[in-house]
């Protein structure tokens, strides 16, 4: 920024109105009362920072404080939200300095070792040290020519509520899950109400919000969130059934819940933006294909904390290796770092040794949460081998047995 740049302010409370309808006219959207007054609830004012041209707002980014899942656990991640810079604005330094700015606060001050994202467009955010790190499924699928296999007897009941009156069991499951699955963030009582909200406005004409449980020995062990649209033509119904989530925690629960979205009466189509790269529907279904799932990006990930952060994920395999890193943004993180580690611990120290393997922090990024892969990134070029066969040795070692994914757009 230069000297006549406007500085970044830290916000307050009461500058959150402002700032969602800055940020609803940038993704042109106008501003849900509804939706609005929950987002209020997590708003975070000491984490938003904003520029201001005179008393105009021109900039802002925002974090959450939040726990998002990593292999083998989960760890404090700032879930980065509300970036924008107005039109008029544009090639001035504003998003750099406030993402420069976020990484150094995240860095010294909440020490997060690492932050996540949804990137609006997936050019953004490389050159600030965020690589891609799970990706999602966007399946729109035609239910008529589907079919599961028959059910079994240990399938139980299921029934439909709305989710705000069963959100204690939607959260049990969901705790139960998300413990095994990389990239899905901790809910409390804020966050689920935010997932919940549910206007009428951002329906596009599709029925309310439904869910649908399913009742085990124990309880309820799974769950789907729905709502479906009425679409006729002169064949007659060929409705759809629009899925945000199915969370189960057996494959009993799974089938069975699945059975039922494939068969809402009137409905032919399906639609699931968030589904994970290795849904178990694809492998259930008997023609796939009918699914028409294609993959795109979801979460992106910027280690901020090189040694903390690697000591805090785990290893499929045992791993011992040097990696060399570098990061123009924050300079600790640039060195030779030790990784030794494996599926139940991990640590990771400077090195004064030649190193194994090098990469930047972007790449780092790509392999946090297993969703990339040591030989996918070396074949970019991105990625070097320093030490003839590290490569195949270590590779298996990043990956885990659940690809990550992400259920929610924050």
């Amino acid at each position: 920024m230069t000297s006549t740049t406007p500085p970044i302010e830290t916000a307050s409370a009461e500058e959150y109105d402002e700032i969602g309808r800055f940020v609803g006219t940038l993704f042109h959207h106008g501003v849900d009362p509804e939706t609005h007054e929950t987002e209020r609830a997590v708003f975070e004012p000491d984490r938003a920072l904003l520029v201001r041209d005179r008393a105009e707002l021109v900039a802002s980014a925002a974090a959450y404080t939040r726990e998002l899942g990593v292999p083998g656990g989960a760890l404090p991640a700032a879930h980065v939200t509300l970036v924008g810079v107005t039109p008029t604005q544009r090639r001035r330094g504003l998003l750099t300095a406030m993402m420069h700015r976020q990484l150094r606060e995240i860095h010294d001050g909440r020490r997060e070792p690492i932050a996540v994202l949804w990137a609006s467009e997936g050019r953004i955010y490389p050159r600030f040290g965020y690589g891609l790190a799970a990706q999602r499924l966007h399946v729109t699928g035609e239910t008529s020519e589907l079919r599961l296999p028959p059910p079994t007897p240990d399938e139980g009941p299921l029934r439909l509520a709305r989710p705000t009156d069963c959100r204690a069991d939607l959260a049990r499951v969901y705790d139960r899950t998300r413990v095994d699955r990389p990239g899905w963030s901790a809910r409390d009582d804020r966050w689920w109400r935010y997932v919940l909200v549910d206007p009428e406005s951002q329906r596009g004409g599709a029925t309310e919000r439904r869910a649908v449980l399913h009742e085990g020995p124990d309880g309820v062990d799974g769950y789907g969130l729905f709502r479906t649209k009425a679409e006729w033509d002169d064949a007659g119904p060929k409705g759809l059934a629009n899925v945000d989530e199915v969370v189960a925690t057996d494959p009993v629960a799974y089938r069975a819940i699945w059975r039922m979205l494939l068969s809402l009466d009137l409905t032919r189509q399906l639609s699931w933006m968030r589904a994970a790269v290795d849904e178990p529907l694809l492998r259930m279904v008997d023609e796939p294909r009918r699914l028409s799932a294609r993959v795109v990006d979801a979460l992106w990930v910027r280690v901020v904390d090189v040694p903390a952060a690697l000591a805090a994920r785990r290893y499929a395999t045992d791993l011992d290796v040097v990696i060399e890193v570098t990061d123009s943004l924050l300079p600790e993180n640039t060195g030779r770092w030790r990784l030794h580690g494996g599926p139940t611990e991990a640590n990771c120290t400077p090195a004064s040794g030649p190193a194994d393997l090098a990469c930047d922090v972007r790449c780092l990024g790509e392999l946090f949460l297993g969703g990339a892969g040591l030989t996918q990134l070396a074949d970019t070029g991105r990625l070097q081998e320093l030490r003839p066969g590290v490569l195949r040795a270590a590779a298996p070692a990043f990956t885990w047995h659940r690809a990550p994914s992400a259920l929610e757009v924050f």
